[in-house]
């Protein structure tokens, strides 16, 4: 009598999606390039056919501008001067347009494994970093409409550049910047939680502290001496200060290269560890 035997699978579908695929180590810039391309389009596409994703974009820097300026402008700058706060707020909340913008990247990165998109795209002979790029990229023009449309509103309300045009660029540039440094620490997040409601969670911990915490919305002179402290090594201060100086013509300082240099260190920490949690997540 012959025997029939059969072999079992060694491996499950979620683990052969995480492992690495032959040659993808040797996937060369051209290559990457290629496919950071096609995911941008994807997800463009994804926001196309879905645009209530951007009812975020579109209203919160209009509720934001006009909120600080009319509820908290007359007692910071007085009454009757509020065309002088919107100077010095709007600079600061493109700072915090970045900010917020970023932690929608790590919810909807931690939504698309539950959903199944990320184990297909682990499954392709692609570049595992260019997933997380091309979403960093998407997010990116996202931000950039949130900031067009914070200074469209500015300008309504009194917003002067007293500097020049390539000066506001610089400032917008700046905070492009840091914010998609950002977005690598929410992406890292959104790999690492359980559920989109713990991303959320988790960052509001971390934006609130940061946001108020900063000369976003007021000078730190009339804060006490220890959330002095606390403002002065507040990274979101820096690039507040930073934006300000470059639309307002006011002093610069470090503040550029301070923010610069927290972009760099940030990203060159949680980019490499982002990047191996999505290869070896489950």
């Amino acid at each position: 009598m012959s025997t029939v035997t059969t072999t079992k699978p060694s491996t499950t579908a979620a683990a052969t999606a995480a492992s690495p695929l032959p040659g993808e180590g040797r996937i060369g810039l051209r290559g990457n390039m290629r496919h950071i391309g096609a995911l941008v389009r994807r997800n463009a596409l994804q926001i196309k056919q879905d645009p209530e994703s951007m009812f975020d974009v579109v209203f919160m820097p209009i509720i934001f501008t006009l909120l600080f300026v009319f509820v908290f402008g007359g007692a910071i700058s007085g009454k009757g001067n509020n065309g002088e706060y919107v100077n010095y707020v709007v600079p600061g909340l493109m700072a915090m347009m970045g900010m917020n913008i970023a932690m929608g990247v790590g919810t909807g990165v931690n939504d698309d494994f539950k959903k199944g998109v990320m184990d297909r795209f682990r499954s392709m002979p692609i570049a595992r970093s260019s997933v997380l790029i091309a979403k960093i990229v998407v997010e990116l023009g996202r931000m950039m409409v949130a900031i067009a449309i914070l200074l469209a509103v500015g300008f309504i309300l009194g917003l002067s550049i007293k500097t020049s045009v390539l000066d506001l660029f610089l400032a917008i540039g700046l905070s492009a910047v840091f914010g998609a440094s950002l977005m690598w620490i929410f992406i890292l997040l959104g790999l690492t939680m359980k559920t989109a409601q713990a991303v959320q969670g988790m960052a509001m911990l971390v934006l609130m502290p940061l946001q108020f915490g900063s000369s976003i919305f007021a000078p730190p002179t009339t804060m006490p001496g220890w959330l002095q402290s606390f403002t002065d090594v507040n990274p979101l201060s820096n690039l507040a200060d930073a934006a300000r100086g470059l639309i307002n013509g006011t002093p610069l300082g470090n503040s550029v290269w301070i923010t610069l240099a927290w972009s760099v260190g940030i990203t060159a920490v949680t980019m490499p560890i982002a990047v191996r949690k999505f290869r070896q997540k489950t």
